[in-house]
């Protein structure tokens, strides 16, 4: 006689010849599709003064003011918000404005702070691990961006770290391979 499949827990599974089928997985580690950003909305309208510069080093952002002049509790949280982008060229000029905004801004991303916190949980939670490496790059500027910055994010740990914890354990085994990404400015 053949064992029976059964769905743990039930009376079915306790008898005798039954096999019990594994329980589904939890998908923690699954992409989950990131939701239409305000980012993408503000870029198609054409409300951010910036424009794409080709340069023999690569692309850059051209911007049409210059970025010490932005109001950085305007623009600041929608670049933020755009790190969830993963098409072209939303997702170029979300990372480059970032950068460049952390990079000019000085004493006026320190109270910009809270208003980030939202658009850097939305961009672990997609848990695309492009976004994730690319949030987790971000975080290191602005952490390094002014003074006190860094200890203005303790209080929102708990809020940013939590997603963080599943990936803890996800290491990259590459054998006797070393890894030059990190070097590289990639990893």
């Amino acid at each position: 006689m053949a064992a029976v499949e059964a769905e743990g827990f039930t009376i079915k599974a306790g008898m005798k010849n039954s096999k019990v089928k594994s329980p589904p997985k939890a998908g923690a580690f699954k992409e989950r599709p990131a939701k239409p950003t305000s980012f993408r909305k503000f870029y198609d309208r054409g409300d951010f003064p910036i424009a794409l510069e080709h340069d023999t080093k690569g692309n850059k952002i051209a911007w049409k003011v210059e970025i010490e002049k932005l109001d950085y509790h305007h623009y600041l949280p929608l670049f933020f918000d755009g790190m969830c982008e993963t098409t072209h060229p939303y997702e170029f000029f979300a990372r480059q404005g970032v950068h460049d905004m952390l990079e000019h801004g000085g004493s006026k991303i320190l109270p910009v702070i809270p208003q980030l916190i939202i658009p850097i949980k939305n961009a672990l939670h997609t848990r695309n691990p492009r976004v994730i490496c690319t949030t987790l790059k971000v975080l290191q500027h602005l952490v390094v961006s002014a003074e006190m910055v860094g200890e203005a994010m303790v209080p929102y740990y708990r809020q940013i770290l939590p997603i963080l914890n599943i990936y803890k354990n996800k290491n990259l085994n590459i054998g006797d391979g070393i890894d030059y990404s990190q070097q590289q400015g990639r990893g």
